[in-house]
């Protein structure tokens, strides 16, 4: 009830002086004798006062438009901030860290997700980029990062958490499509068909077993010592929304996470970014780089990746981007079977101390 009576007086405020400003050019025009008089003196005070009266009204409405700006930019990232909430520093024995930067610099926000949580299944994380960016891509992401919350909880299948996200949207974009064109009155047989949500599932148990689905994203790269590697060379299903899903769906094993690796999970934004002479960004490059840094970890990848970007860039990237990283910190555990594309298996070891480089 204070904010709505707090409101009204700015309201009047800002029409208000408009009006007084404009009554009081009137006024003077058809009151004021200087107003009536014809000499060259007469003039110069008459389009005086006018030249303030326009040029108050001006500066009036650039500080009402700046002010709006920056209301709504602080609703579109307080926005942000609650859908892509901060994730912990560990996640059941992952080291983590996240980080995003918006290419829409008006609003402040993204097309870009990222969640992980831990669950009796394993640990499950999801990167996704939505078409677009903006405020306009908020409502897809809540959409699907919503499903992805629920659904890693119910479902102890990879592929029936996909096919959950895989209705979320369809349901979106259905309700969408009727709220854009409510005249109608029909069911839109293709809501929004450019519309479309990469998205790449990962699920890591606790023996560091990683399993995934990967619908129209980049895979991402495995941090092993000094060797960067992408996770898995398998081409991806379709983004969601163009195209179903197909009835026959297997997620794919890459193997084990062991301690002390780590996967970098990132959005196309990142090797799509150009410089100044149009040269893409070598996100694997940089990687290389990261990894000879010892101790690596999730925090100093995070940071390194970023400090890279923005000087290929410099600041001026045309996407969204946001990277997550996650490192195995848990015990050594046995393991039989390498990870991703590797291609060589490692001998089987245990080591009773937890390996932390916190």
């Amino acid at each position: 009830m204070f904010r709505i009576k707090a409101r009204v007086p700015r309201k009047v405020l800002a029409m208000g002086l408009p009006t007084a400003w404009g009554a009081m050019a009137i006024t003077y025009k058809l009151v004021c004798p200087l107003a009536q008089q014809d000499s060259i003196g007469a003039r110069v005070v008459t389009g005086a006062v006018f030249f303030a009266v326009g040029t108050g009204l001006i500066v009036h409405v650039r500080q009402a438009l700046l002010r709006e700006l920056r209301q709504v930019r602080e609703v579109a990232g307080a926005a942000q901030s609650a859908l892509i909430r901060p994730l912990p520093a560990r996640i059941d024995g992952l080291n983590v860290a996240a980080a995003q930067l918006s290419a829409d610099r008006s609003a402040c926000v993204g097309g870009d997700l990222y969640e992980v949580i831990a669950t009796e299944h394993g640990v499950r994380a999801v990167m996704g980029d939505v078409r677009g960016h903006g405020i306009a891509a908020l409502s897809t992401v809540a959409a699907v990062l919503g499903s992805f919350r629920e659904a890693v909880h119910d479902e102890p299948d990879l592929v029936r958490v996909l096919r959950r996200l895989d209705r979320a949207l369809a349901r979106h974009l259905r309700e969408r499509a009727r709220a854009e064109h409510p005249a109608s009155g029909l069911e839109p047989d293709t809501p929004v068909a450019e519309e479309f949500v990469t998205v790449l599932l990962l699920e890591i148990g606790q023996d560091g077993e990683v399993t995934a689905l990967n619908c129209g994203h980049p895979w991402p790269y495995l941090l092993s010592g000094t060797s960067v590697a992408p996770l898995a060379r398998a081409d991806p299903l379709p983004p969601l929304g163009p195209f179903p899903l197909p009835t026959d769906l297997t997620p794919l094993r890459c193997g084990s996470l062991l301690p002390g690796d780590s996967l970098v999970l990132y959005t196309d934004g990142v090797e799509d970014a150009r410089d100044a002479r149009g040269r893409f960004f070598s996100l694997q490059g940089a990687l290389i780089g990261a990894v000879r840094d010892h101790p690596v970890t999730p925090q100093t990848i995070l940071r390194t990746l970023f400090t890279a970007l923005i000087r290929h860039t410099r600041g001026e990237q045309a996407d969204d981007i946001a990277l997550l990283v996650l490192r195995n910190d848990r015990t050594r555990l046995r393991c039989s079977q390498p990870l991703g594309a590797r291609g060589t298996a490692r001998p089987a070891t245990h080591d009773p101390q937890p390996t932390n480089h916190l």
